[in-house]
């Protein structure tokens, strides 16, 4: 099992829909990346379970190309949950199965 626990920013995508998004550290990115190589479902995204406080759910990482990092989309539900809103930088959990 991959886990990482780091501290990320979460950000608006300026696009419809308000969208939240976690970039994840660099070195944070490059760690997962080369241990989930040739897992990538469409689009590049990686399955993975996240964790921030109490919630815990089943989501992907993105590749972005802007930042050569991964984002972490981070749904209403838990942003409500834990209080929660852009700006905020909460400690966050990526877990995957290899």
């Amino acid at each position: 099992m991959l886990r990482y626990e780091m501290r990320a920013e979460i950000w608006v995508y300026p696009g419809k829909g308000g969208w939240h998004f976690v970039t994840l550290p660099l070195e944070f990115a490059a760690r997962i990346k080369a241990a989930m190589t040739g897992l990538a479902r469409p689009w590049g995204s990686l399955g993975i379970t996240a964790a921030i406080g109490k919630a815990r759910w089943q989501t992907s990482l993105f590749p972005d190309k802007a930042s050569g990092s991964l984002l972490l989309p981070v749904k209403a539900s838990v942003r409500q949950r834990e209080g929660l809103k852009a700006g905020d930088s909460p400690t966050l959990t990526i877990e995957a199965e290899l």
